[in-house]
């Protein structure tokens, strides 16, 4: 039996009463489900709900589109009802999308992250709905990796984008509801928001301490493991490493052709980093960087989660790579919004990949950050809806 009840479970057995005579658009995912693993689409006709407009996010309503690919508008081939791209031509929804639709309802599980992109939809939710009158109604789910821990540099003005669409740290402690009533006022939207809240759900917990049952939120995050090191290994792909897409393991191993994983391995577990273990690999992506090529590198091993810090852990494991082989490791260019290069809209700032490439020491580069969770931890508090500690 689950611990923790989603606004989902609860909208739909105690507060059916806020779908009543109302069309509704629905924005989710396929990780939405409820605690029987049914899709939030459905779970919502049986409960009475009028759909009249689906929506989705990165990788699509279906969540079979691979990460940064645009997707197309569609019309739901079961249920009859258009699917609109808020991952193509449209980020935000148009006033045509809402014409008839008298509640949006948003429903995603985040991992989170500040630059996995299910924020960035909101944040354009919560516009759009500023703009146009429609309510929103935000049905929560627990942040999977808790809501305690903080970690990440804030990030700069002029380097907001789709990976950073607000000044928060890369790790967040925060839910998707709390962003919202974050976003909302902080950004002046003016968006008639409620937020349903989760029963049951402390800060400290992970999403395997909640009774929920995970389901993929993208297809470069298969499991609670590949969340828990996604804040610092999400930062290779701002480089010419590969980030394990293509493999068993996204995001949990690093490697390229020319690396010596055994030695990668002797000289990261060296830093005695807290919380993590580093064993050398071999692999072969079948897509993505450096696909059908043999690679060498290093598997992430969490040894004690609330230890780890997974940003500063993703950081160590760059610049260990580019040590090396500083000829042959590169930063990208260029982004997938073709502006400064990747690297820094994930990390938020220049400064990290400036630093790294001259080889400063990874401590130096993360010992301002304390300052900037400080006063987030301060910033965030009106916002919070459950419990700090339990």
């Amino acid at each position: 039996m689950s611990l923790v009840n989603t606004g989902l479970q609860q909208l739909i057995t105690t507060q059916r009463d806020l779908l009543s005579g109302r069309r509704i658009g629905l924005v989710t995912q396929p990780a939405a489900v409820t605690t029987d693993l049914r899709a939030a689409e459905d779970a919502l006709i049986t409960a009475g709900a009028t759909l009249t407009a689906l929506f989705g996010p990165e990788h699509g309503f279906d969540g079979a589109a691979a990460d940064g690919a645009a997707v197309d508008h569609a019309v739901h081939a079961r249920l009859g009802v258009p699917v609109y791209s808020l991952y193509g031509a449209d980020r935000e929804p148009t006033a045509a999308m809402l014409a008839e639709v008298d509640l949006l309802i948003f429903d995603m599980q985040d991992v989170g992250v500040r630059f996995y992109t299910y924020l960035s939809t909101l944040y354009y939710l919560l516009r759009a709905c500023g703009r146009t009158g429609v309510p929103l109604l935000v049905l929560d789910r627990p942040n999977p990796i808790n809501g305690v821990s903080i970690e990440g540099p804030p990030v700069t003005p002029g380097l907001e984008s789709f990976v950073g669409i607000v000044d928060i740290p890369i790790r967040h402690g925060m839910t998707l509801g709390e962003l919202a009533r974050l976003i909302n006022i902080e950004q002046n939207f003016g968006a008639d928001l409620t937020v349903l809240a989760l029963t049951g759900w402390r800060r400290s917990l992970w999403f395997d301490q909640t009774g929920l049952l995970w389901a993929p939120t993208s297809p470069g995050m298969p499991h609670l493991i590949t969340a828990t090191v996604y804040p610092g290994t999400c930062f290779v792909e701002g480089t010419n490493l590969s980030e394990g897409r293509g493999t068993a393991l996204p995001f949990e191993i690093v490697g390229a052709p020319w690396l010596d994983g055994y030695r990668l391995a002797i000289s990261l577990n060296a830093l005695g980093l807290p919380g993590v273990r580093f064993r050398p690999v071999h692999f072969m992506p079948s897509a993505s960087k450096h696909a059908g090529l043999h690679c060498q590198g290093v598997q992430v091993h969490v040894t004690d989660r609330n230890a780890m810090r997974a940003v500063t852990t993703g950081l160590h494991v760059i610049a260990a790579c580019r040590a090396q082989d500083p000829e042959r490791f590169l930063f990208l260019e260029s982004s997938w919004e073709g502006r400064p290069p990747h690297f820094d809209l994930l990390a938020g700032n220049a400064t990290l990949r400036e630093g790294l490439a001259l080889g400063y020491d990874v401590a130096g580069l993360t010992d301002a950050w304390c300052a900037a969770e400080a006063a987030f931890r301060v910033r965030r508090a009106p916002y919070l809806l459950y419990a700090e500690t339990g």
